[in-house]
């Protein structure tokens, strides 16, 4: 991580009392999350992909143990020792770790343990933070920056995560009662958006806080294109579904018709026909009716990209959907307004939803830009090595924290991803 403060200027300043601040704030907000969540929630597991939210609360008090004490308090002495291997995630250079799909078999640490855990670190990193050496603040804050964005990232998972789980009991329980549905609102009609080509620059500018991933700033080459306004919904969804969609393999990639095949997939995830004839999916507030106006969530970019074909379009390529968003605020539904699913788009005309509600399926494989280095050390680790086989999504979700995402963002997941609020912005060229 030597390099580090040559990729970003951190979003906290110098001050340790501003620093504190935000390290509280963001490593509170994990328990509150957790909060709603039994000790025999936090232990389960329900797929590989996922991972119990006792180990994402440990696992994330583990990075600031061993990319940020070590390095600016040599007196520290780890919680436990053997807590690296339990909950170390992908850093080949730590050594040895718990296999991820056996994460949920750790029914050891006990979430009680776990949360001693979390406050003996959250002594020593507060403690560090008031003792640095003036030589050592922006280093520390570049670290710092890095471990709370890092932690913002979980607290997506733990929701999503959570969704995953519940939604495979039969009781379809509730992560929180309170969570009643969003008031209905009409969707405004799809307009598309005309956008010119040209030599336009992408890429993270330098200012304020950027994964690695987002740099460095480059030119690309678009050509005329058009966008579509808003998010497909659940009801055009359902017209895909009506249409024979998923049984048409002329619309489907051959990676995409084989999934489907062996996932038996027939619909969005998580949607099934309630007893009343009506299309019902599970929520964060448990079973809820499918509301028709919503954007369609939890596809894959496999059905995504069915869908667009049989729409008669595409999915717009990263560098089309950055250009097109740089010009408006990010702001939309995200984890902060307190709804934690996708809402129907509000307004008319120009670009709707670009931020929040659900993360966009772009048809850009997840590729290093022109002149990418990953940073030195282990946090090189962080995503670089991922580079492959994967697909970029833009623009946040109804489960993402306040202030996390950019106009630069780059999320990737593997095309039959699903289980993430991932939906579906149409494109086209002019």
């Amino acid at each position: 991580m030597d390099d580090l403060g040559a990729r970003a200027q951190g979003i906290l300043d110098d001050n340790p009392d501003t620093q504190i601040e935000a390290f509280r704030r963001v490593r509170g907000e994990t328990e509150r999350l957790a909060a709603p969540l039994s000790p025999e929630d936090q232990c389960a597991q329900p797929m590989p992909e996922a991972s119990p939210t006792k180990w994402h609360r440990a696992h994330t008090t583990w990075f600031f143990e061993t990319f940020f004490l070590p390095r600016f308090d040599r007196d520290y002495r780890p919680f436990r020792a053997d807590f690296g291997y339990l909950f170390n995630s992908y850093y080949e250079s730590f050594g040895k770790r718990q296999p991820r799909p056996a994460r949920g078999l750790l029914t050891r640490p006990s979430a009680a343990e776990v949360s001693e855990y979390r406050v003996h670190v959250d002594i020593a990193v507060e403690r560090t933070l008031r003792r640095l050496k003036p030589a050592e603040r922006e280093e520390a804050r570049l670290v710092l920056d890095l471990g709370l964005s890092h932690e913002q990232q979980h607290q997506e998972l733990i929701l999503t995560d959570i969704l995953d789980l519940f939604s495979r009991s039969p009781l379809r329980p509730a992560y929180r009662d309170d969570l009643s549905a969003p008031p209905p609102r009409p969707a405004p009609p799809l307009v598309w958006v005309e956008r010119d080509g040209g030599i336009r620059e992408v890429g993270h500018r330098g200012s304020g806080f950027a994964y690695d991933n987002e740099a460095p700033r480059h030119q690309v080459l678009l050509r005329d294109h058009r966008i579509a306004s808003r998010c497909v919904t659940n009801r055009e969804w359902q017209d895909f579904v009506a249409d024979g969609g998923y049984r048409r393999p002329e619309l489907w990639l051959a990676d995409g018709w084989a999934a489907v095949q062996a996932r038996d997939w027939e619909a969005p995830a998580y949607w099934y026909a309630g007893e009343d004839g009506r299309t019902w999916t599970m929520t964060l507030g448990g079973a809820q009716p499918l509301d028709p106006e919503a954007p369609v969530a939890h596809v894959s970019f496999y059905e995504a990209d069915a869908y667009a074909r049989w729409a008669g379009a595409r999915l717009p390529t990263e560098h089309e959907w950055e250009v097109a968003a740089e010009d408006f605020p990010v702001t939309g539904n995200t984890a902060g307004s307190g709804w934690l699913r996708p809402r129907a788009a509000a307004g008319e005309g120009e670009l709707l939803q670009l931020f929040g509600d659900v993360w966009e399926w772009t048809m850009s494989s997840y590729a290093p830009y022109p002149g990418f280095t990953p940073l030195a050390g282990a946090a090189g680790e962080y995503n670089g090595k991922f580079m492959c086989n994967q697909m970029v999504l833009r623009g946040g979700s109804c489960a993402t924290p306040d202030g996390h995402i950019r106009h630069t963002y780059r999320n990737f997941f593997y095309p039959h991803d699903r289980w993430q609020f991932t939906g579906v912005r149409l494109a086209n060229d002019a």
